[in-house]
């Protein structure tokens, strides 16, 4: 007989939850050493949701689910990001375990609907059937997971370059997408202005692409790990925020440590991503 074993409620639905009138913003952070300990070390925070990244940190599907395993017994929400947007790779993501996903450098809205695709069965999307083998479905234990499985899967979608911006409205409108996530770092470079996030240009962009997420009734979210451009874009209508991360504290921090004890080797330090 197959356990009563339900899935956790995704991010849409924490973001429901809490935003609007009566909520918040959902605040978080980047989990990028690929340690299972700091992820759990980072779930007990107090934060309402972490990023545990495989495009720009040494992730993979084994290191992933152990973290996975390492955070489920806390109350926070986990968004996992690929490192590209492909169909395969999204299936063992899902396969795994994974509920939510954010995609990086979604530009189009033929993008948006490959990764919508690969979030579902068929006939309404094209993700491979292997829920005997697979831990989301707790391998079968999950009543009618197949028929449920959109139910349990949140899609969130980086708009992250010129182009994504430019046709951002058609993106949000796209069926499945969830909400959508802002890296203005990436997204200075693609406007000729790499490194220059906080550029009054950046900031123009990403205004918009809030106010267009706020007209098409969806959550848009933002990095931001300097504390004033978070609290601008706060109150600008970002639903969700990314404010710091786990090997950028342990960098910040320890390079604290060498200034206060041996101060002939203090210097600057570049800008937190």
């Amino acid at each position: 007989m197959p356990l009563r074993i339900e899935p956790d409620n995704t991010f849409r639905d924490a973001l429901r939850n809490h935003t609007g009138a009566a909520g918040r913003p959902l605040a978080g952070m980047w989990v990028c050493s690929g340690s299972p300990l700091i992820a759990e070390l980072c779930a007990g925070s107090g934060l309402d949701w972490l990023l545990v990244d495989a495009e720009h940190s040494p992730n993979s599907l084994e290191s992933i689910l152990a973290q996975l395993q390492a955070v489920s017994g806390y109350p926070v929400q986990v968004l996992v990001r690929p490192p590209v947007n492909d169909t395969v790779l999204i299936k063992q993501y899902l396969d795994i375990g994974v509920q939510n996903l954010l995609i990086p450098m979604v530009n189009s809205v033929a993008e948006a609907e490959a990764a919508v695709d690969a979030t579902r069965y068929p006939p309404h999307g094209v993700r491979g059937v292997g829920s005997a083998l697979a831990r989301a479905s707790r391998w079968n234990r999950i009543p009618d997971y197949l028929a449920r499985a959109s139910e349990t899967i949140s899609l969130t979608v980086q708009i992250e370059s010129k182009a994504a911006v430019e046709t951002v409205e058609e993106i949000l409108a796209v069926d499945g997408v969830d909400a959508i996530f802002l890296g203005p770092s990436d997204l200075a470079a693609s406007m000729g202005l790499l490194g220059q996030q906080e550029h009054p240009k950046v900031r123009a962009a990403v205004e918009h692409c809030l106010a267009a997420a706020k007209a098409a009734a969806k959550p848009a979210g933002v990095n931001a790990f300097n504390p004033d451009t978070a609290r601008h874009y706060l109150a600008a209508g970002a639903a969700f925020v990314l404010v710091g991360a786990d090997v950028a504290l342990l960098a910040r921090g320890s390079e604290a440590l060498a200034v206060e004890y041996i101060p002939a080797g203090a210097g600057e330090t570049p800008a937190s991503y």
